[in-house]
């Protein structure tokens, strides 16, 4: 599907997901600015909107003043240093989140250039799990899979076998 320009493995896990619990009738937020699986979507039929750039760990306006049926982050919540608030102001019942796993035997990934690109979690999965049950949504699905590495080493053999990205379907619980 996507092979050449984007990372295929994971983008192409990530669209059957995103297929097997959105319809393409749904309007998804994307957490974040337009990117490349973002214009994936609107490619498969879907109708995206997506963030502005705002600081969304001080600002979550835009998830209360948009009209939307399904939230999606991919790969953007370990960049916040307020993921409870982000996912409290998110107005839908249905949302796809993806992040990398933190892995033992690699340090959390901070950008020697971008101030911006670092990590500030990486998770483990009932990390996700725990802050998704506290803002009231229930997991229904979920997988984990491998990043591909094209480079020799124990760090890359380790990859190769241990889950990098941890991708759940969730929906609102419903209130009492």
């Amino acid at each position: 599907m996507y092979e050449k320009t984007y990372p295929s493995k994971r983008f192409n896990i990530t669209l059957q997901f995103l297929k097997k619990h959105i319809t393409t009738s749904e309007t998804i937020f994307d957490l974040g600015v337009s990117n490349p699986f973002s214009k994936i979507m609107e490619e498969n039929g879907y109708t995206v909107k997506n963030t502005k750039g705002e600081d969304l760990d001080n600002d979550q306006s835009a998830l209360q003043n948009e009209t939307y049926q399904a939230f999606t982050a991919f790969e953007i919540f370990e960049h916040l240093l307020n993921a409870y608030t982000v996912l409290e102001n998110v107005k839908c019942d249905k949302l796809l989140i993806s992040i990398p796993l933190r892995l033992w035997f690699s340090s959390a990934y901070k950008s020697k250039t971008d101030t911006w690109d670092r990590h500030y979690h990486e998770f483990e999965d009932w990390q996700l799990d725990w802050l998704l049950e506290k803002t009231g949504f229930k997991i229904v699905d979920r997988i984990k899979f491998t990043h591909p590495v094209k480079k020799f080493g124990f760090r890359p053999l380790l990859r190769y076998f241990t889950p990098r990205y941890y991708l759940v379907y969730a929906e609102r619980n419903p209130k009492k």
